[in-house]
């Protein structure tokens, strides 16, 4: 009998995501320069963002 394909991945989250989460954007967005606290309460609606290196 064989192991399905998903178990003993050893490099199963090394793979790079094209997605951020809303927490990264918000990071890039103030690695940016794009963010200000002050007036940004929303994270909903977050402008598009490069994926930093």
């Amino acid at each position: 009998m064989t192991r399905h394909a998903s178990f003993g991945k050893a490099n199963k989250g090394g793979k790079k995501r094209n997605v951020l989460k809303r927490f990264e954007r918000v990071d890039v967005l103030k690695k940016l320069g794009r963010w200000d606290s002050k007036t940004a309460t929303r994270v909903t609606g977050l402008p598009k963002t490069p994926i930093l290196p």
